[in-house]
């Protein structure tokens, strides 16, 4: 495919060298500037879009260099989040368990500044490919940053905060049209956790009716692309998590796919089937045509390559519900959403990503 997303396609972050992950510790303890991280940073991400071309990629990122986790630009440039410990909890195959901090809404949403603007320009400067650019999906400022007893103060009336994080997405989109972006993923975990039959359960005990829940969420991520610059391609990546190598929830998209397939006003979906947890892929059959799926059949979370012919199998088991025309094929989620990253390898993502690239050029040309 000569636009986005494309046959070989990735969710964003890619491991962090050590010398990148100790500048950014100096700078935690004061003992680096701002600007001295920021020229070690430069010299990494020429190095990640040099290896992002080398294995075949088209779409092109700064591997998520100057984040510490996949969404931590968004309150960096957005006034009232304040940093928390949060109450769920990752785990992995042995049952493992991490605790993590995050952003919690505590005060008004403005964008102060672009978000991912200036990741964006770096990028463009270095390729002749296209750039994509990652913003955490809407619905996680609603639900993922919201605190009871905490957040209520600032917004006792969701509906405000439901219009100032629609002001605040379209901002940014519209800034990156301008800019020259044509490519954007938006990362969301809370319709993943939505599949997860202990959260669903969670949420119904609390009282909530689940269909309105996800009609909230598709109106909001409708209602803050509303207007986006003409030619920009919207993709959403529908995550379970990504925690070095650990996960938040897991289940098939059956819960969900009936409304958010065809309810999004998106250009394409990511979803994750790297593993038995991402249930069948039947539930294809309910994506409306004129959309694509990008496979998330390459794990990220473990070294193991996955046999090439294991993939095209499986790519087309899944043509029988979704036309192999529209697919595309991608690593399940970012090398390293959090900058300590998966147990893997920068040799393993190398040979993952080659994958991807081979797979594709086997089964598209």
């Amino acid at each position: 495919m000569s636009s986005p997303p494309f046959r070989a396609d990735h969710v964003g972050s890619l491991l962090r060298p050590p010398e990148l992950l100790a500048a950014r510790a100096a700078f935690d303890r004061g003992e680096l500037t701002a600007g001295a991280l920021r020229e070690v940073e430069d010299h990494h991400i020429i190095d990640a879009v040099r290896l992002q071309e080398s294995v075949g990629l088209q779409s092109i990122t700064d591997g998520e260099y100057r984040r510490v986790i996949y969404f931590s630009h968004f309150p960096a440039a957005v006034s009232g989040f304040t940093e928390m410990e949060m109450p769920r909890t990752f785990r992995d195959d042995r049952g493992r368990e991490l605790r993590y901090t995050g952003a919690v809404v505590t005060g008004k949403l403005r964008r102060q500044r672009g978000i991912a603007t200036e990741e964006f320009l770096y990028v463009r400067s270095l390729t002749e490919r296209t750039p994509k650019v990652t913003l955490p999906s809407p619905t996680q400022q609603v639900t993922l940053r919201w605190r009871e007893g905490v957040s209520d103060r600032a917004y006792p009336d969701r509906d405000e905060l439901h219009e100032d994080v629609v002001r605040v997405y379209r901002e940014e989109l519209n800034e990156l049209g301008r800019l020259g972006c044509t490519y954007v993923q938006l990362d969301d975990v809370t319709l993943g956790l939505l599949c997860d039959e202990n959260q669903r359960a969670q949420m119904l005990a609390a009282g909530e009716d689940l269909d309105q829940v996800l009609e909230r969420h598709i109106r909001l991520v409708n209602e803050s692309l509303m207007g986006r610059p003409a030619g920009m391609v919207i993709a959403m990546h529908i995550c379970r998590g990504n925690n070095q190598g650990r996960w938040l929830g897991e289940g098939g998209y059956e819960a969900i796919s009936d409304q958010i397939f065809e309810g999004l006003r998106i250009d394409a979906f990511f979803l994750e089937y790297d593993t038995p947890r991402a249930g069948s892929f039947e539930p294809l059959a309910r994506m409306p045509r004129e959309k694509r799926v990008v496979l998330g059949l390459v794990s990220s979370k473990t070294p193991e390559l996955e046999p090439a012919d294991d993939l095209v199998r499986r790519l087309e088991e899944a043509s029988r519900y979704f036309p192999i025309e529209r697919l595309a094929i991608s690593p399940q989620c970012g090398f390293a959403s959090t900058a300590p990253g998966n147990p893997l390898t920068p040799a393993d993502q190398e040979a993952k990503l080659r994958l991807v690239a081979a797979v594709a050029e086997r089964v598209w040309g």
